[in-house]
C-alpha cells in the first residue's frame, strides 16, 4: 500500500533574517518565493489572516511554485477572533470571495487559528464546523483548526471534527505551551513544529528530526505514532493520508534549514 504525500515547509517567505542565511546575498525580493518553492514542498500563508488577497495574487503565487507544491492558507482573523464562531458566516463568505481557489490543486488546507483565550464550547464549535464548505468552485477543501486553549483537550472536540461533513483536522503541535495531541480526524494530518532553537543549525537536533521524520512516515502510511499522546485512543482505518509539516515560530531564522533537513529524511 502506497503512503500518502508528505509536504514540509515554513510560514511565509518574507523574513529579513533569512536574507544572507537561507537566501543568497543579492537575491531579489521578488525571486524569493520561487527560490524557496524549489527547496521546500509547501509554504503556510499568513498574510490571508490579516487581509483579503486578490485572485491575481493567488494566481501569481501559484505560477511561481512547481507542480505538486502546496499553499495552506490561514483564514481571516475576522472570523476566528469572534466570541461566537457560529456567527461568522458572512466573514467566511468574504474569505471565499477573494478566490483562494485560484490556486487550484496548489491550494492546501485552510487553517482556522483560534485565539489562545477561546474556550471550547461544544455547541459553538459544532455550529462553526457546519459553516465550513466541503467544496468551493468545484475544488475539494481541507480544513484544520488550531485551538490553543487547554479546554479543547476534550474527546468531544475530536469527535466533532471526525463527524464534520468535510475533512477537518486538528493541528498537532510540538510547542512548549500546549499539549501534543495526536488524534486523527481526517484524511490528512497537519503538524506545526514550534521548538526550533537558534543554537542548532537546523533548529531541531538530529535525533529529534529523526524522531519526527519517523512519525510523519507513520502518519503517511495510515498509522498513528505510538509515542504521541491521544485524547481518544482511537485507531483510524489504516489508509494512506497526506501529511503537512511546518517549522513555525521558535528560532524562525533556523526554520528553512529545519524544513530542508526534514525533506532529506522523508523524501521529496
Amino acid at each position: 500500500m502506497a503512503a500518502g504525500r508528505i509536504f514540509v515547509g515554513v510560514g511565509g517567505w518574507t523574513f529579513e533574517p533569512w536574507r544572507g542565511t537561507f537566501y543568497p546575498k543579492g537575491l531579489k525580493k521578488d525571486a524569493e518565493l520561487g527560490y524557496m518553492a524549489e527547496r521546500l514542498t509547501a509554504i503556510e500563508i499568513n498574510g490571508t489572516f490579516y487581509r483579503g488577497q486578490k485572485p491575481e495574487t493567488f494566481a501569481k503565487w501559484g505560477a511561481e511554485a512547481p507542480e505538486g507544491f502546496q499553499f495552506p492558507l490561514k483564514a481571516s482573523r475576522f472570523t476566528t477572533s469572534r466570541r461566537v464562531l457560529a456567527e461568522g458566516a458572512e466573514s467566511i463568505a468574504k474569505f471565499w470571495d477573494t478566490k483562494p481557489t485560484t490556486l487550484g490543486d496548489k491550494l492546501g488546507p485552510i487553517l482556522w487559528q483560534l485565539p489562545a483565550t477561546k474556550r471550547f464550547d461544544k455547541d459553538d464549535i459544532a455550529a462553526f464546523l457546519k459553516l465550513l464548505p466541503a467544496r468551493v468552485d468545484g475544488i475539494r477543501l481541507r480544513h484544520v483548526i488550531e485551538a490553543g486553549h487547554e479546554s479543547f483537550a476534550d474527546p468531544a472536540f475530536i469527535e466533532l471534527l471526525g463527524n464534520a461533513e468535510g475533512e477537518v483536522a486538528q493541528v498537532i503541535l510540538d510547542d512548549p505551551d500546549h499539549p501534543t495531541l495526536a488524534d486523527v480526524t481526517a484524511d490528512f494530518v497537519y503538524l506545526r513544529l514550534e521548538r526550533s532553537r537558534e543554537d542548532v543549525e537546523t533548529g531541531y537536533p538530529d535525533d529529534e528530526l529523526d524522531a519526527w521524520a519517523e512519525r510523519l512516515k507513520i502518519y503517511a502510511a495510515g498509522g498513528v505514532p505510538a509515542d504521541l499522546p491521544s485524547l481518544t485512543g482511537s485507531k483510524p482505518a489504516k489508509t494512506p493520508r497526506d501529511v503537512y509539516c511546518f517549522f513555525i515560530s521558535g528560532a524562525k531564522v533556523r526554520n528553512p534549514a529545519g524544513a530542508m533537513a526534514m525533506i532529506e529524511r522523508v523524501g521529496r
